[in-house]
């Protein structure tokens, strides 16, 4: 049997998820590469992997090829690598190249993970995107804000879920930040273009450089909004209707901006915006599963658990593209005020009014701390066939339910 290597350096609650649909599959050999103690594996999983290797930096290309020539010792060389965490992507490829193991190469995964890089190829290809500039100091800072005007995003080239990243709408705002976080060439700031509309996700599955499969999801309202009142509840939505010509460029503009970055077999999930105007600009793609429970909605709205179909992607470059059965959606539970949750209003209105939409629930406990994400404190998945209804519950829950802390 193939063997495969999962890397995952912290064991949260979903990459343990992604974990257990690998060490399930029946026709490999599944070992796990973690920073955490392998107690922290639950038992249900560990009896189903072959071996947990600990080390000190699973984020380190060197440190990952130890390890896996040390599992290669008891298990074999490895078929595949892989793993879903973003900041994994240039290591584990730089790890495969030295040791001649297939998957995304070096180049691709800079490609994905380096913003500036990304949006270049996107500008050669022809893909839409935010107008951008990689500053090293705060001369080229206010030259790019002086060209393209207010308001700006700046963000690190390799971040990750919204994090350090800020809108600067003043001259003032501006001053304020080149104090704090003022760029160095050694150490660039992503600057953008502003973009406004209604922003949405474009996930896809990609087998041997070919698009399979696809996903539509809609923001309420956008990320950064969310990022910058964390009082506001939020939602996502899963339409059913996603062949519609509604979506006509978003998919011809994606599969462009997918295959200008270079990506073989894979699942991406692509931020992008509906303009005012009508026409659209892709924000971003990562190279990996989405998070934020999307893939928990994806496999809800297809009835496929995608925690176990990405893993046999990786592993063996299959994948059955599954019909949309469900329009699908998340309302993510956000507390009001700082502290610990001290209590939760309205649900029993929200049980009476939708509570036989519901599919999923992660429900805030009383006494739980104050969530550093922007996930929040719990969410309510809802799912119909029909998107006005899963719209119409996902309202009700927003309009209902209040986390308070204190």
């Amino acid at each position: 049997m193939a063997h495969i290597v999962f890397v995952a350096p912290f064991l949260l609650s979903t990459t343990l998820r992604f974990v257990k649909g690998a060490a399930e599959m029946p026709d490999a050999v599944v070992t796990l590469i973690t920073q955490e103690p392998p107690e922290k594996v639950p038992r249900k999983i560990r009896k189903h992997l072959s071996a947990i290797q600990t080390i000190g930096r699973a984020l380190q290309a060197e440190d990952l090829v130890e390890a896996i020539e040390s599992l290669s010792e008891h298990f074999g060389p490895p078929h595949r690598i892989f793993g879903a965490l973003e900041q994994l992507q240039v290591p584990i490829a730089e790890a495969r190249q030295k040791m001649g193991i297939a998957g995304m190469d070096v180049v691709t995964a800079h490609n994905f993970r380096d913003k500036s890089r990304m949006k270049n190829l996107f500008r050669e290809a022809g893909v839409p995107c935010a107008r951008h500039s990689l500053i090293g100091s705060s001369e080229e800072a206010e030259t790019f804000v002086r060209d393209v005007g207010f308001p700006v995003v700046v963000k690190p080239p390799a971040g990750a879920g919204g994090k350090n990243t800020f809108r600067i709408e003043t001259v003032q705002q501006l001053g304020e930040y080149l104090q704090n976080y003022r760029p160095r060439p050694e150490a660039p700031t992503l600057f953008e273009e502003f973009l406004t509309g209604k922003e949405h996700s474009f996930d896809s599955v990609w087998v041997n450089g070919k698009p399979t499969w696809f996903s539509i999801s809609r923001y309420y309202p956008t990320p950064l909004e969310v990022m910058e009142n964390p009082w506001i509840q939020w939602c996502v939505v899963l339409p059913r209707e996603v062949e519609t010509s509604e979506f006509d460029d978003i998919r011809d503009a994606a599969v462009t901006a997918v295959r200008a970055l270079g990506l073989g077999t894979g699942m991406t999930h692509l931020e992008w915006f509906r303009r005012p105007s009508g026409g659209l600009a892709i924000s971003e793609v990562a190279a990996r599963p989405p998070g934020a429970q999307f893939t928990t909605l994806i496999s809800y709205a297809h009835d496929l658990d995608f925690y176990r179909a990405w893993p046999r992607l990786m592993a063996f470059d299959q994948f059955q593209p599954p019909p949309r059965k469900y329009a699908c959606g998340a309302a993510f539970l956000r507390g009001q005020g700082e502290g610990r949750v001290v209590a939760i209003h309205g649900l029993d209105e929200v049980r009476a009014k939708v509570g036989s939409l519901v599919v999923e629930a992660n429900i805030p406990q009383v006494g739980q701390p104050q969530a550093s994400g922007y996930e929040g404190e719990g969410y309510v998945i809802v799912r119909h066939p029909e998107t006005a209804v899963v719209e119409n519950a996902l309202a009700e829950v927003n309009r209902n339910v209040r986390v308070e802390l204190g």
